[in-house]
């Protein structure tokens, strides 16, 4: 590399270092000065002629010209002026020697993560890229070359080189398919292309863990450019940003529209694309096959052949289906003659004949909704005896309602609707027709003549029961579909393919529950533009994230039911209206988690679901303790309301019983319970009992506390009042250090440590009593959430409490994020420490979400506070909340949450402690049951806090919800409902390791 560095300083007078990067055929080598401006060296491989490097000078020069702003390299001339030069190397070999300027980034292959964002970029610059080049010619861009996916049927000579019989028909019926397509490829205009976009010739800047939004930051070697239709440029690309992606089509759809945007496409190209990038994979694994045979110690010839047959073996897509999922993302007809069948269903609108033998115009709707409905109770279990129920609120004896189109709903709940291995894997939920709910028996009448298409009884479990699919076609010829499904499967009997239906024709009935797949009595009409890709196995029902495909496929069949679109089709909340609305009205200070907000409108155990029905693992609400919309916790609610809810200034059973229940957890020496409405209240009161039993003011707390919103709770929350612009720590409160023996004063490997952060207590009893506050007490959470879900070393508790006992005050624990069984082996979690306290603080779990808080205390703090003046909280201890709470409790017991947190916690530490030897940037797995922190590090062991931004919002990414804590905000929080299931414990640990290799790959 001297000789090089030498002739580089010599012929373009740059004093650099080299570097040599990996090439197949020639020397490359990165060159960077003491500056930092770097260049690449490009000396090409002894034959080469100069024609070769003369095309992608003049490539490079024009597109400079044409569009400034692509990412490309500038040609850098040399001293002499020429931009390119022959020059010997050390062996005395004559090589073309030419120099470009470095660009930033890494290459695609190597950047993470892949998003649809980042994908269509790809798709921008390959199509600005191609209007570039569209008026650029060279005399040898007509070549004779294998790379040329013109000329790609070359391997349908040398399909010999595959031993393996299954690839080398696989690789024969692709070469079958390229040659069918290639006079209409003929037909289409050439141009001179990159024909290389593959993933190691795209570079991207920022991406994981840097901060800095990922972006295309350059396109590059032009080595292998050719003449030949633009659509072969972008299959080229397509075909490498398939490898291992997990959604192949949603990657395509996102590379082919970002593409669209910016260098229009026609239907018929995009009809191409898909066997032309089969194809480009084909002529990849049957030369690096060729070429391994020749070269068996290279790895460059092979480093693609493992994902492309992956991909290729491995992915069974449609290629019609994928067409029209192609046009679709474009905008363009989903199939030919869609635009004109639904321009004659709008003008025929009104002249169909009554599919439910009356007009609809006044037959209301009704909502199947996520959002408006609770059907059904369990969104991840639909029991035949709750679908035979579906939408009953909505009918009327002998009366007919609809079911909208383009509703999203939780009623599909068989494993077949998910696409993945979790519950919280995308699912189809958007409703692809309208459905017609009328008693069973009802008959239905052609809306128009077809020829019956397919007609069988799907008897499945909440499959169609009785189905028919009528093929139609417009007065011009062009042809569409309708199916009808839940159909009283007589008609199985009575019709065949092929019969014709007339129009207005009863040709079938509704189903009873126990014949149409288990439903309450409807018709599921549905409207298709092509059965191409979905035959007779039609999705009633689309993911929402492939709407653009499922609405262009599927229309609204309102016109065949002589209804206008917006009656019949559902329109979601908004959640852009609802986060606009939101700034406008509450304050700034209240805070959003994640980057792209999330809105959620139901739940369901430890899963949530948006407006859409896209499902949530949540590991980070504690508060719905014993899971969301737990069935007894809406029963007792609904049955109190039903009666009456008063306060504590009159007698009620559930008021003691609640007390009975809460101090049955509870050392024997807690007789007294408060009853408020959070933990903040309740936090509040603990202060006052302190300072009306010990008569002094001071506190001592640990730093980055948090105890609550109110005055009082604030003072003594350093999380809060020591943040900028935050209130500043009062006179009367002292803060010692955290007991964090990861990164605090004393370690893990100290065997004193407990003892000597409890020492650190001194110097603040010292300082409170200086002032003459005195000791009130210490407030602290028992183990520090906001802190960083710290567990403190044993005896840590114990000691401080038994010096502030000392110095005559009282010890407050606050158990608001520990408490009621999540620690697993303890059910609070100064049981862990062994420590007693004199007032112990519950919170926000024990309600599930009904604000309440408790606080318990011995009878001699209870009796300092009953000084004469009433203490009264106007909710606290309603006749509701103390059901509620003491229902919470119950349920913790009798489902064995606490025995679930215990190994469920042990299930998920395990998992975490795998991935902190995996990766480097986990600096330290902490925690107990179901109270986890990581804590994410940089290299240098610093908190990394755009490393552990970047994982939560990659986590929501991937449905799952956790939080982020720690003074530094750089420790992962996970705190699920205490129901959370082996199988979310894998999800969590497997989607954590994938988000994580994204940042910081296995050492």
């Amino acid at each position: 590399m001297d000789h090089w560095a030498s002739a580089m300083e010599q012929h373009w007078g740059i004093q650099a270092e080299l570097r040599q990067l990996d090439g197949e055929y020639d020397l490359n080598f990165l060159a960077e000065t003491p500056e930092g401006t770097g260049y690449v060296v490009k000396a090409m491989r002894p034959d080469c002629e100069d024609w070769l490097v003369d095309m992608q000078i003049r490539t490079l020069d024009h597109i400079s010209a044409a569009d400034a702003d692509l990412p490309c390299p500038r040609v850098i001339p040399a001293r002499s002026g020429q931009k390119m030069l022959r020059l010997e190397d050390a062996h005395g070999n004559e090589r073309l020697v030419w120099v470009i300027e470095r660009l930033a980034g890494t290459c695609y292959a190597e950047a993470a993560p892949k998003t649809d964002a980042l994908i269509a970029q790809v798709g921008q610059i390959l199509a600005r890229t191609t209007v570039a080049l569209q008026d650029f010619d060279h005399p040898h861009l007509a070549r004779d070359f294998k790379w040329d996916l013109m000329q790609a049927d070359w391997v349908n000579g040398a399909l010999d080189c595959l031993e393996d019989g299954a690839r080398r028909a696989l690789i024969a019926d692709i070469g079958d398919q390229f040659t069918a397509l290639k006079p209409a490829l003929a037909r289409l205009p050439q141009q001179a292309i990159h024909n290389d976009a593959n993933d190691y010739n795209i570079l991207v800047n920022g991406g994981a863990g840097t901060g800095i939004e990922p972006k295309i930051s350059g396109l590059i070697d032009f080595g292998d450019m050719c003449r030949a239709p633009r659509i072969c440029d972008l299959a080229i690309a397509a075909a490498y940003v398939v490898l291992d992606h997990p959604k192949p089509e949603a990657a395509l759809a996102a590379l082919v529209s970002g593409y669209h945007a910016e260098n229009p496409l026609s239907a018929p190209e995009l009809d191409l694309l898909w066997p032309l990038l089969r194809m480009r994979l084909a002529v990849s694994v049957v030369n690096s096959t060729l070429m391994a045979t020749e070269n068996p110690h290279d790895p460059y010839v092979t480093i693609s052949q493992a994902p492309a047959w992956r991909f290729l073996e491995g992915h069974d897509l449609n290629g019609d289906l994928m067409a029209a999922r192609l046009r679709a993302a474009c905008g363009l007809p989903v199939v030919e003659g869609a635009d004109r069948v639904m321009a004659w269903l709008d003008e025929a609108r009104g002249s169909f004949a009554p599919l439910m033998g009356q007009d609809l115009t006044d037959v209301p709707m009704g909502s199947l909704s996520v959002e408006k409905s609770l059907w059904p109770q369990n969104p991840f279990d639909m029991p035949l005896a709750e679908a035979a129920r579906v939408g009953e609120e909505y009918n009327t004896e002998g009366q007919i309602w609809l079911g909208y189109y383009h509703e999203p709903r939780l009623i599909y709940t068989a494993p077949a609707f998910r696409n993945g291995p979790w519950k919280a894997s995308d699912r189809r939920t958007v409703h692809l027709a309208v459905d017609g709910f009328a008693p069973a028996g009802t008959t239905l009448h052609a809306p128009l003549e077809g020829e019956v298409w397919v007609v069988e009884n799907r008897d499945s479990h909440l499959d169609y029961g009785g189905v028919i699919i009528l093929r139609h076609k417009t007065p011009e010829g062009d042809p569409f579909y309708t199916l009808y499904g839940h159909l009283d499967p007589e008609v199985v009997t009575r019709l065949q393919p092929g019969d014709p239906i007339a129009k207005g024709e009863a040709f079938c009935q509704l189903g009873t529950a126990e014949e149409n797949g288990g439903w309450a009595p409807h018709v599921h009409f549905q409207l298709a533009l092509s059965c191409d890709g979905i035959e007779t196995d039609w999705p009633g029902v689309g993911a929402p994230d492939d709407m653009y495909l499922w609405r262009a496929l599927c229309p609204n069949p309102a016109a065949l039911l002589n209804l206008p679109d917006d009656k019949t089709c559902y329109r979601p909340t908004d959640k852009s209206t609802v986060l606009e609305k939101r700034r406008a009205h509450f304050g700034g200070n209240l805070s959003l988690t994640y980057s792209d907000p999330v809105m959620l409108v139901r739940g369901w155990k430890h899963h949530l679901f948006d407006e859409w029905g896209r499902p949530y693992l949540d590991a980070y609400n504690n508060v719905p303790h014993v899971g969301h919309a737990h069935p007894r916790i809406q029963a007792v609610a609904a049955d109190q309301l039903r009666r009456m809810n008063s306060n504590t200034r009159y007698l009620h059973p559930a008021q003691t019983a609640f007390a009975d229940k809460v101090l049955s957890k509870l050392p024997d020496h807690f007789e007294v319970c408060f009853f408020v409405n959070s933990g903040t209240e309740a936090n509040e009161l603990a202060l006052r009992l302190a300072r009306a039993h010990t008569g002094a003011k001071g506190m001592v707390t640990p730093d980055h506390g948090y105890h609550g919103n109110t005055t009082g709770a604030i003072d003594l929350s350093a999380y809060k009042f020591n943040k900028p612009g935050g209130v500043g720590q009062a006179d009367w409160v002292e803060l010692v250090e955290v007991a964090d023996d990861y990164r605090g004063s004393f370690r893990r490997d100290d065997p004193d440590r407990a003892q000597k952060f409890a020492d650190l207590v001194d110097p603040a009893i010292a300082t409170l009593n200086s002032k003459g506050h005195g000791i009130a007490g210490f407030i602290a959470e028992t183990f520090p959430s906001v802190g960083g879900q710290i567990i403190p070393p044993k005896g840590y508790l114990p000691a401080v409490y038994e010096k502030i006992r000392a110095a005559g005050g009282v010890c407050i624990a606050d158990e608001v994020q520990t408490g009621l069984g999540r620690l697993g082996e303890y059910y609070f979690g100064f049981e862990h420490q062994g420590a007693l306290p004199d007032i112990v603080v519950m919170g926000k779990p024990i309600g599930n979400g009904h604000p309440l808080g408790v606080l318990v205390t011995t009878k001699a703090i209870a009796e300092s506070f009953d000084n004469g003046i009433e203490f009264f909280s106007t909710f606290g201890g309603s006749t509701l909340s103390c059901r509620i709470g003491k229902e919470v409790l119950d349920i913790v017991d009798d489902e064995g949450l606490q025995e679930n947190a215990s190994a469920r916690g042990a299930e998920l530490i395990s998992g975490l402690r795998a991935l902190e030897r995996k990766y480097a940037c986990v600096g330290d797995v902490r925690g107990m049951g179901l109270f986890l922190g990581l804590e994410l590090i940089h290299a240098d062991g610093s908190e990394a806090t755009e490393i552990c931004s970047y994982v939560k919002n990659r986590m929501r990414d991937h449905r799952i919800l956790i939080g982020s804590e720690g003074p530094k905000d750089n420790i992962l929080k996970i705190r699920p409902p205490l129901t959370i299931e082996a199988e979310d414990v894998e999800m969590l640990v497997s989607v954590l390791d994938e988000v994580l290799a994204e940042i910081n790959p296995a050492e």
